[in-house]
C-alpha cells in the first residue's frame, strides 16, 4: 500500500530548492511511520546546540556521537546555544518512540530514553548527505528539510543472528555488523557461541571447551562429505572480550543474546569433555556440515551439573533476560543415518525415562529433551533470566514462560501463540540469509542453497494467519545468517545486505507504510552509506550478481539458464 503522506513529501522534495541548499530526497531505512514534510529547510553547518541535562549519560553520549559527526562532516562545530539543535527529555513517550520537528528555529528532538535518542539521530543522519558517515570534511548541501516526524517500531524485537561458530569472527567484524543493525534500528544481536564445529565462548571452570572444542582439524570441502581441507581452524572469545562487545552493542542500543545450544548440536562440548556423552566417545570436533547424532547424555546428572556451570558463567557475561538455548534437530541426524540416536539405546537415559514414568515408544525421547528443556529453564528461572528455544521445544509440555523461535515455517510461532507462549518469527523461506539472493548460482559465491530474494524478504507479514487473540504473544522478526560456506567478511556483508535493509522495515514499518517500490527506491541513497562505512552489499537488485558484481543476463539467457538449473523459494 503507498502511503499518501509520504508520497506527497517525496514529490514536494524532488521540487524542493533554495538558495540555502537542497535537501536530500527522504529516503530513511526503515522509513518512519509518521512524516510530514513542509516547504523550506533549515541549514545545520554550525548550528547551535541544546542537550537537557536530565538526560542520562549513554543518551548524551548518542547525541554526542551524532554531533561529532556532523561537525566533522562540514568541518565546522555546533555552537552551545538557542536556535539550531535541541534535545528534550520527554517521559510521556515510549522507550523507543521518538519525535522530531524541524523549523526556521531549528531541530528540536524530543525521546524518553537512549533507544528513542539514538533513532532520531539516525533518521536525521540519514535524511542528510552520505558524506556525515565519512571520515572527512565534504562539500553538500547541509541542510534539513521542514519536517514533522513522529516514530516507533511496530515490534519490539527486531533481530539479527550471527553464527561464529561454524566460521569464528573477530571482534572488529563482530563490531561492524553491530554497527551496521545500529544503522536500521535493529536491537537484538542472537550470537551463537556453540555447536558441532566449534565452541567459541571461555568457560573458565571448563578451560578444555577452548583447549579442545575451539578447534577443528580441517573443514569440508565445498559438500564433499568425505574430504576436508586438513586446515586446523578455530578460535575464541574470552570472556573479558565478550563484555566489551556487549558493552559496545549497550551503547548502540542493542542487546546480545547468547545462545549454547543444547541438548544437540554439542559435540564440539563433548569432544572436550566426553564423559558427558552417552558413548563415553572419543569424540572430534566435526569438520563437516549437517546434524550429528551425538547429544549430551539426559540421563547423566552431571551433564546438568555441567549446564548449570557454564550457563553461570554465560550469565556473568551477558545480562539479557533472554538466553536462548537452542533445542532444535537433536534427533535429526541426517549425517548418520545409519545410527540410531543415542537415546534410544542408552542405560542411562533409559533408567531417567522410567524415573520420569516416560514410556518407551517413537515420542519418549521428545518427552525426555522436554525434562532437559524444564529444567534448565527453571535453573535460569531462579537467576532471572528467560529462555528462547528453536520452534523444536513445542514437542512435549513446555512450561509456561518460554519464547518459541520459529524457523520451520511460520507453523511454530502460530502454535506457540494459540498455547499462550510468546513467539519471534525466523522462518527459513524468508529470513536465511545464508540461503542465494540471486536466481544465477553460478554467479554467486559457492553456498547451502535455498532462494530468498530481497524482495521476498520485504513481502513477509508477520501477524499472517495470526487470529486477534493472540498476536499480543508475537515479539517480533529475526533475520538468522548460518556460515558454514561464509567464511570472509566480504562475503558476510555481501549476504547480509541489503535484505537486512528490508528486515528492518517488515520489523519497523507499520504495515500500511510499507511499499516495496519506495523502499527499492531508497536503498541508492543507503549504498551511498554503505560506501562510506565501507561495508560490503549485493547488488542484485540493480542487475549486477555476485560478489565481482557482473552484470546479469538478457532475459532469454535468465530464462534458459533457469529451465536447466532450477531453484526453489
Amino acid at each position: 500500500m503507498k502511503h499518501p503522506s509520504i508520497l506527497a513529501a517525496l514529490a514536494l522534495l524532488a521540487a524542493l530548492s533554495c538558495s540555502k541548499g537542497t535537501p536530500q530526497p527522504f529516503q530513511v531505512i526503515p522509513m518512519p511511520n509518521e512524516v510530514t514534510i513542509a516547504k523550506g529547510v533549515f541549514p545545520v553547518k554550525g548550528a547551535a546546540l541544546q542537550v537537557d541535562q536530565a538526560l542520562d549519560a549513554p543518551s548524551q553520549a548518542a547525541i554526542s556521537a551524532f554531533v561529532q559527526a556532523l561537525e566533522t562532516a562540514t568541518g565546522k562545530a555546533l555552537k552551545e546555544g538557542e536556535g539550531g539543535f535541541s534535545f528534550h527529555l520527554n517521559p510521556d513517550l515510549e522507550a523507543e518512540e521518538y519525535f522530531i520537528r524541524i523549523d526556521k528555529k531549528g531541530v528540536a528532538v524530543e525521546a524518553s530514553a537512549l533507544n528513542g535518542f539514538l533513532y532520531a539521530c539516525e533518521t536525521l543522519k540519514q535524511m542528510l548527505p552520505v558524506e556525515i558517515y565519512g571520515s572527512r570534511k565534504a562539500k553538500a548541501d547541509w541542510v534539513l528539510p521542514r519536517a514533522t516526524i513522529h516514530d516507533k517500531p511496530r515490534f519490539a524485537y527486531r533481530g539479527m543472528h550471527l553464527d561464529s561458530s561454524r566460521h569464528f569472527w573477530s571482534l572488529d567484524e563482530v563490531k561492524r555488523y553491530i554497527d551496521v543493525m545500529a544503522t536500521y534500528k535493529l536491537n537484538r544481536l542472537h550470537w551463537h557461541l556453540t555447536d558441532d564445529q566449534g565452541w567459541r565462548m571461555q568457560i573458565k571452570r571448563y578451560p578444555r571447551l577452548t583447549e579442545v572444542g575451539a578447534w577443528r582439524a580441517g573443514t569440508v570441502v565445498g559438500k564433499d562429505w568425505g574430504r576436508t581441507d586438513g586446515i586446523l581452524y578455530g578460535g575464541f572469545y574470552t570472556q573479558d572480550q565478550l563484555r566489551e562487545v556487549v558493552e559496545y552493542a549497550a551503547a548502540r542500543g542493542i542487546t546480545i543474546i547468547p545462545e549454547i545450544d543444547l541438548p544437540g548440536h554439542m559435540v564440539a562440548a563433548l569432544a572436550s569433555y566426553p564423559e558427558l556423552g552417552c558413548t563415553g566417545g572419543p569424540y572430534k570436533v566435526w569438520e563437516r556440515w549437517g546434524v550429528a547424532k551425538d547429544i549430551l547424555c539426559a540421563g547423566n546428572e552431571e551433564v546438568f551439573t555441567f549446564l548449570e556451570n557454564v550457563l553461570y558463567e554465560v550469565m556473568q557475561v551477558f545480562p539479557s533476560e533472554y538466553i536462548h538455548i537452542g533445542g532444535d534437530e537433536c534427533f535429526n541426524g541426517d549425517a548418520e543415518p545409519e545410527r540410531p540416536d543415542p537415546w534410544d539405546i542408552c542405560p542411562k537415559c533409559a533408567r531417567r525415562m522410567a524415573q520420569l514414568g516416560i514410556r518407551r515408544g517413537p515420542g519418549a525421547k521428545h518427552e525426555l529433551q522436554n525434562y532437559v528443556t524444564s529444567r534448565i529453564q527453571k535453573y535460569l528461572s531462579d537467576n532471572g533470566r528467560r529462555i528462547i528455544g528453536w520452534d523444536e521445544i513445542l514437542e512435549g509440555n513446555l512450561q509456561p514462560g518460554a519464547t518459541v523461535m520459529s524457523w520451520r515455517g511460520t507453523e511454530g510461532g502460530i502454535q506457540a501463540a494459540a498455547r499462550g507462549f510468546d513467539a519471534i518469527f525466523t522462518p527459513t523461506g524468508y529470513f536465511y540469509f545464508d540461503y542465494y539472493q540471486g536466481r544465477e548460482r553460478d554467479k554467486e559465491p559457492f553456498g547451502i542453497g535455498g532462494y530468498v530474494p530481497l524482495e521476498k524478504v520485504y513481502s513477509y507479514e508477520p501477524l499472517q494467519g495470526i487470529p486477534p487473540r493472540d498476536q499480543q504473544h508475537i515479539l517480533g522478526v529475526q533475520a538468522n545468517l548460518w556460515t558454514e560456506y561464509i567464511s570472509m567478511p566480504e562475503h558476510l556483508e555481501y549476504m547480509l545486505l541489503p535484505r537486512m535493509c528490508a528486515l528492518s522495515e517488515v520489523q519497523w514499518c507499520n504495515a500500511d507504510n510499507k511499499d516495496y517500490e519506495r523502499f527499492n527506491a531508497s536503498l541508492d541513497h543507503t549504498f551511498g552509506i554503505l560506501d562510506k562505512k565501507g561495508v560490503n552489499y549485493s547488488l542484485d537488485c540493480r542487475g549486477l550478481v555476485g560478489l565481482e558484481r557482473k552484470p546479469a543476463r538478457s532475459a532469454a539467457d535468465l530464462e534458459a539458464y533457469l529451465e536447466a538449473n532450477p531453484v526453489n523459494w
